[in-house]
């Protein structure tokens, strides 16, 4: 299958998003926000839509309607609202019901050529949508990994983070546009409806093994790119839809995982009775907090 260039294209993809989704996934774990892929990747397909409509570049146009998709969805989620559910599943449906209008309203008209989208079309790839992926994906590498400290510290406690200084604000914003890029870039290998289960297994089928945040990243980033490189050669083999597959084997191996975890975490407990939880290896940045004082008569005053 290597003498094909689709088929060179579509594994070149498959392990960029590979790296890029669960890369992105562990921090919504994390945060208990699982789900958010799969909101984002009902808004996409407006973008998708507007892409037909004006013929245009339906990649691009998903990842200007994610971005603003996801930031609202960030406010939303920040504030608190009582009704904030309610506002997000309107934005949800809403989103996939603008969606499939604009397609149908466009030229170019078809269930084809909206599923492709929808349940993803790795082996349609072409090389523009590859170099496009390549883009997103570094970009999504680059900031998943060279700001893992300050994401890791504000998915456990958002008001530690801000008490040492860090802008929580704006990195929950920076957190929401990856996750949106992260949609647009997964959409044609596993497609829209599917792209969760990408950013989010991956990372739960790590965590039965793993006791680290650094070890979790790692173990959820090779998973994900091997079971989307055998999605894709053994959907070439059996000429069946890729992304399905993809999913299927990365559902296969949390099961796996699940299975040899538990024996494992007895073994590792008869061999290391005063063993604690799992412990975080990620060093937060040095900050001052301004509840210390360096005074110690100060302290001794507050103690007494």
């Amino acid at each position: 299958m290597f003498q094909y260039d689709f088929m060179q294209r579509a594994l070149i993809a498959a392990v960029l998003v590979g790296i890029t989704a669960p890369a992105v996934g562990i921090y919504l774990v994390q945060r208990r926000q699982a789900l958010m892929g799969d909101g984002i990747g009902h808004v996409a397909l407006t973008g998708v839509g507007l892409g037909f409509v004006f013929q245009t570049s339906p990649v691009w146009m998903a990842v200007v309607v994610c971005i603003a998709g996801a930031i609202v969805m960030e406010l939303v989620r920040s504030r608190g609202n009582q009704r904030g559910d309610i506002a997000l599943a309107m934005l949800f449906y809403g989103g996939m019901a603008c969606g499939k209008l604009l397609v149908s309203m466009s030229a170019q008209t078809g269930n084809g050529s909206l599923e492709s989208y929808l349940w993803g079309s790795i082996l349609t790839v072409s090389p523009e949508d590859l170099t496009v992926i390549a883009v997103l994906a570094a970009i999504v590498i680059a900031v998943t990994f060279g700001l893992r400290r300050q994401l890791f510290a504000i998915c456990q406690d958002e008001e530690f983070a801000r008490v040492t200084g860090i802008p929580v604000r704006l990195l929950n914003l920076l957190l929401a546009v990856m996750a949106a890029v992260t949609v647009t870039v997964a959409m044609r290998v596993v497609g829209l409806l599917l792209v969760s289960a990408l950013m989010v297994v991956p990372v739960a089928a790590a965590q039965q093994l793993t006791r680290s945040f650094a070890a979790t990243q790692a173990a959820a980033v090779g998973l994900g790119v091997t079971v989307a490189v055998l999605g894709v050669a053994g959907s070439f083999e059996a000429d069946v839809p890729s992304g399905p597959a993809i999913v299927l084997l990365a559902i296969a191996a949390f099961a796996a995982f699940a299975t040899i975890a538990t024996p494992l975490a007895r073994r590792r407990h008869r061999g290391s009775p005063e063993s604690g939880p799992a412990v975080c290896d990620v060093v937060l940045p040095e900050q001052t907090d301004p509840r210390r004082t360096e005074d110690p008569a100060a302290t001794r005053g507050l103690a007494q």
